[in-house]
C-alpha cells in the first residue's frame, strides 16, 4: 500500500560552530551540552514529536561523530519509526559528483531524494543550533490557512539588536514584502529565525534553480527565499512569541543555561505538556557532602559535591571537592573541580580538571569575558586562568 507524510522535517546541524571555540574543536554545534542533561539538538528534536511530525532528516557534517552516537536510531525522542523516524545524513559520493554541503540550501538539495521518498506536501526546514519549545503543527495551520508558498517563523527582537538579524518587512496581511539583512537601519522588528515551511514542489524548483546558479552561495536566506520572493510566490511572516535564543557564541550559550535559573526561569524545562527529552547519561544520583552548600543551582545525576556551588549548571557526575567555590558557571559531564578552586563565570567542558588551588574565572560582577575549558583539558594545580581565556586540550 502507497503511504507518504504530510510533513517531512529537515535539520541542520553540520555548522562548525567556530564561535563556540573549544566547545566545539571535537564535536558538532548541535552535541554541545545544555541545562546539565541535554544536548542542543534535544530542543528541536523533542519540538518534532510533541509538534506531531515523526519524520526527522538530520543533515550533518562537521565532526559528526558524538552527534550521530547520540542521535542512535531516535528511541529517547520516540522517533525510532518503522515508516518515517529520524535519519542521520551526511554528505556522500554519488554517481556524478561528490560534494561537501557548500550552504544551507545546497544541504537540503543534496538529500531531496531522502524528502521525495515520503512524498510530502510540506517541508519543514530547522536550525541545530536554536533553544526554544514551539509548536510547529500551528505554524503549518498558519501556513495552509493562507495558502502559502513558504512561511518563515519570526520573533520580534529589540530595536537596538535588529542589526544582527535578518530582518522580514510585511504587509498587513501579514505578506513578507522584503527581506533585510542585518540592517543598520531596520525598518522592522521581526526577525528571521531561520526556520521555514514550504510547499515541497515549491522548494524543489527554487532548489534546483539555485544548484543550476554558479553565482549563488547556495543559502537560503541570502538566494532561496529573495529568489522565490522576486518571483511573486506567497511569502506569509509567521511570530513566534515564546522563548528563543540562537546559542552560537560563548555569551549566548551562558546567558541561555542561566535563563533556566531561579524561582521563575525564563525558559521553564519542567513543564510536562511540552517534555524535552534527551538522551540521559546512566549516572548514579548525585551526593551532597555535609558541608556543601547549594544556592540556585541545577545538579544532575552522578555529581559529587564536598564544596560550595551557586547559580550554577553542573552535568552529570561532575565533582566538586573539599573548599572549592563554583559560582555563575557551567561545568559539563565528568569535569573535576579540586580542592579549593575558584571557578567563577566559566564554561567547562566535558572531563576536563581543575587541580588542587587553581582559579578559573574572575567574578560577574567585574563584568569580565567568559573563560573557556575545552574537554579534557588540564589546569595544573595553583594556576590562573584568566576571563575570557579560552584553552583547550592537545590532539595526543
Amino acid at each position: 500500500m502507497y503511504k507518504k507524510k504530510e510533513c517531512v522535517a529537515m535539520l541542520l546541524a553540520g555548522g562548525q560552530g567556530s564561535r563556540l571555540y573549544a566547545l566545539t574543536t571535537k564535536i558538532a554545534k548541535p552535541a554541545v551540552t545544555f541545562g546539565g542533561k541535554y544536548r542542543i539538538i534535544d530542543f528541536p528534536l523533542s519540538n518534532c514529536i510533541n509538534s506531531g511530525i515523526d519524520t526527522v532528516g538530520v543533515l550533518t557534517q562537521y565532526q559528526p561523530l558524538a552527534l550521530n552516537e547520540y542521535i542512535g536510531n531516535g528511541q529517547p525522542w520516540d522517533l525510532d519509526r518503522y515508516f518515517g523516524g529520524v535519519h542521520v545524513l551526511s554528505p556522500y559520493q554519488a554517481k556524478h559528483r561528490s560534494d561537501w554541503y557548500k550552504g544551507t540550501a545546497n544541504a537540503i538539495f543534496q538529500n531531496l531524494y531522502f524528502i521525495k521518498s515520503y512524498d510530502p506536501e510540506y517541508v519543514l526546514i530547522l536550525s541545530g543550533d536554536h533553544i526554544y519549545k514551539m509548536d510547529y503543527a500551528k505554524m503549518l495551520e498558519f501556513h495552509k490557512d493562507n495558502e502559502a508558498d513558504c512561511t518563515i517563523a519570526t520573533i520580534r527582537v529589540p530595536w537596538e539588536e535588529t542589526s544582527r538579524f535578518g530582518i522580514i518587512n510585511t504587509a498587513e496581511d501579514g505578506s513578507i514584502v522584503e527581506f533585510e539583512e542585518k540592517p543598520k537601519q531596520a525598518k522592522s522588528d521581526l526577525a528571521s529565525m531561520g526556520i521555514y515551511i514550504f510547499k515541497a514542489e515549491k522548494l524543489y524548483k527554487y532548489l534546483e534553480a539555485d544548484d543550476a546558479d554558479p553565482n549563488s552561495q547556495k543559502d537560503f536566506g541570502k538566494n532561496v527565499l529573495p529568489a522565490m520572493l522576486a518571483g511573486g510566490e506567497r511569502m506569509f511572516a509567521y511570530t513566534f512569541e515564546g522563548y528563543w535564543k540562537d546559542v552560537g557564541t560563548v555569551d549566548s550559550l551562558f546567558e541561555a543555561n542561566m535563563d533556566l535559573l531561579g524561582d521563575s526561569p525564563t525558559l521553564d524545562l519542567s513543564d510536562k505538556t511540552w517534555r524535552i527529552h534527551s538522551r540521559n547519561p546512566i549516572a548514579p544520583p548525585h551526593r551532597v557532602g555535609e558541608n556543601a552548600v547549594i544556592l540556585n543551582s541545577i545538579i544532575s545525576l552522578g555529581c559529587d559535591i564536598e564544596g560550595v556551588v551557586e547559580n550554577s549548571i553542573l552535568s552529570a557526575n561532575v565533582t566538586v571537592k573539599k573548599g572549592a567555590v563554583v559560582k555563575d558557571s557551567i561545568i559539563m559531564a565528568g569535569a573535576t573541580v579540586g580542592e579549593n578552586c575558584k571557578i567563577s563565570y566559566s564554561i567547562i567542558d566535558e572531563n576536563a580538571t581543575v587541580g588542587n588551588g587553581a582559579t578559573v574565572g574572575v567574578p560577574m560582577a567585574k563584568r569580565a569575558k567568559i573563560a573557556v575549558l575545552g574537554r579534557n583539558y588540564k589546569v595544573a594545580e595553583g594556576a590562573t586562568v584568566g576571563g575570557g581565556e579560552i584553552l583547550e586540550a592537545e590532539d595526543k
